[in-house]
């Protein structure tokens, strides 16, 4: 016959003996069912966490507004304030020496200021008034918009002047000889006012 003690003993150690197997076998097969990274996958995770902040500021940038040709023409050609007035001055890379009265001058003539503006913004046009008159799209008046061409004089012939469209009444030009790339008020100015003939949107 058992002793009573030792049979209690034995009952306690096994339950006990039980209890751990039970919770090492529990802990065992959860470790089992996560997936442990291996160094690779931890480099890919790394990678891509590095990866997400660029593409939030690409997804900025695709939001921001994006400049017209025609705004970037006429900022380019803000650039020239100043720069003198020379006759047949002017090419796609800047100011230039010009042609007969304006060949001791380094500048812009009229039209020169324009190609050179909206050849920034990709666009090339001829070093002549009258043929930039027909390089784009008429524009109504009241649909102009930042750097459209604005001509003047000429008749019912080709125009004679060409300037950039800056926003309400201002445009930007080379005015003539002895003058200088400088910002004027077309609607204010009577002869601007009196010959115009029409405004045209390259390419």
């Amino acid at each position: 016959m058992t002793d009573p003690i030792v049979s209690l003993w034995l009952t306690l150690s096994g339950a006990l003996l039980t209890a751990v197997l039970t919770t090492t076998l529990t802990t065992t097969a959860a470790r089992a069912a996560t997936p442990t990274r291996s160094a690779t996958q931890t480099q890919i995770a790394a990678t891509l966490t590095r990866a997400a902040t660029p593409a939030k500021l690409l997804l900025t940038k695709k939001k921001q507004k994006l400049l017209t040709r025609g705004q970037i023409a006429a900022a380019a050609a803000l650039t020239q304030l100043g720069v003198s007035f020379s006759w047949g001055g002017g090419s796609a890379k800047g100011p230039t020496l010009g042609i007969g009265r304006g060949a001791s001058t380094r500048g812009f003539d009229c039209s020169g200021l324009t190609l050179y503006a909206w050849s920034r913004a990709g666009i090339r046009l001829a070093h002549y008034t009258g043929t930039q008159f027909r390089q784009g799209r008429k524009i109504p008046f009241g649909a102009r918009r930042t750097g459209d061409l604005l001509f003047f004089g000429g008749g019912t012939g080709d125009p004679t002047h060409v300037a950039l469209f800056l926003g309400g009444s201002l445009m930007i030009h080379a005015p003539r000889t002895g003058d200088v790339v400088r910002r004027t008020n077309f609607l204010n100015t009577p002869y601007y006012r009196t010959t115009f003939r029409g405004a045209v949107r390259p390419g």
